[in-house]
């Protein structure tokens, strides 16, 4: 489900990153506003510019809302680890983070809005963002502390929020906070509403899905004998959807003893223009045979299941 958008006054003088679903959630999980009551103030995130509209300069000088007291700290986005994305399948990691606020800011209430969004870019200009499906739910740990827990869900074929190879990088994080405050939407006074937007609130990588496989031969071979090994480096591609060969990579053939669990490197290897991996070694006892990937910034590490060889 990827329907959110961006709320704005219908003065045009709030263009906000109020991001709405069906039935949107506030930061409790209740019921709040849908589509249908925003709908004269409703624009498609990205639509056509693919730029988020979420800048404080879009706010106008007059009727402008205030400043809400509410801080973002401690986010943390997918553990702290990159997220991994292959060409189709829907990717859900977790956003974690604290909110601290005035007594007087109820983020409980159902015409409030916050979330923790991702981009890259410039904060004013970015080049993509990512959401995530849902509104957080909250925790209170004081009358003024919260600790919130959301996600940045990521469809690589979206039409939207799709990816392409350049979203191969490292993405920024911002969170928003929007307190209607009673106002309508649509033609409530913005000097009424209450509004942040934060932004360096953490980083995090963005990486292309990869596979690494394996083959030894011949099984059995005879001690002494040579063994055959190939196999294949591909990683996804996000511009047409597909898994390619990554090529010229290093990747180290390793080997590990029937009666152990530590693998050794043999030798190291590059990926020919194809991904392809091959290259020959000595049978010298039963064990199991991988290749084994480094990784890059734009690709995770990856192993290849050892194969058995049974040395006779």
């Amino acid at each position: 489900m990827r329907i959110r958008a961006t709320v704005a006054a219908v003065s045009g003088a709030l263009a906000l990153s109020a991001l709405v679903v069906p039935a949107a959630q506030a930061a409790d999980g209740s019921s709040s506003f849908s589509p249908a009551d925003l709908s004269k103030t409703v624009h498609a995130l990205q639509a056509t510019s693919g730029k988020s509209a979420f800048r404080s300069s879009a706010v106008a000088a007059e009727g402008e809302p205030t400043a809400l007291n509410l801080v973002f700290s401690g986010v943390k986005i997918n553990s702290g680890k990159p997220i991994v994305v292959g060409t189709t399948n829907h990717v859900s990691v977790p956003v974690t983070y604290t909110v601290t606020h005035g007594a007087d800011v109820d983020i409980h209430a159902d015409d409030f809005f916050m979330d923790v969004d991702i981009y890259r870019g410039s904060h004013d200009e970015p080049s993509a963002v990512q959401i995530g499906d849902d509104w957080p739910t909250c925790t209170d740990t004081s009358t003024t502390v919260a600790s919130c827990k959301g996600t940045i869900d990521i469809y690589p074929k979206d039409e939207v929020f799709g990816l392409v190879n350049a979203d191969a990088t490292t993405w920024k994080a911002e969170g928003f906070a929007l307190a209607l405050n009673g106002q309508d939407p649509e033609t409530g006074d913005p000097s009424k509403m209450g509004y942040v937007d934060q932004d360096g609130l953490a980083t995090t990588k963005l990486q292309r899905y990869s596979k690494l496989t394996v083959n030894a031969s011949p099984e059995p071979v005879k001690k002494g004998k040579t063994i055959t090994v190939t196999g294949a480096l591909t990683r996804a591609n996000w511009d047409d959807h597909k898994y390619h060969g990554y090529t010229k990579q290093s990747v180290k053939l390793q080997f590990r003893k029937k009666s152990s669990s530590t693998y050794t490197t043999l030798k190291t290897i590059t990926s020919d223009s194809s991904g392809n991996l091959k290259t020959t070694t000595t049978a010298k006892e039963d064990g199991y045979f991988r290749y084994s990937f480094a990784g890059t910034s734009t690709t995770p590490a990856v192993n290849a299941t050892g194969d058995f060889v049974d040395v006779q």
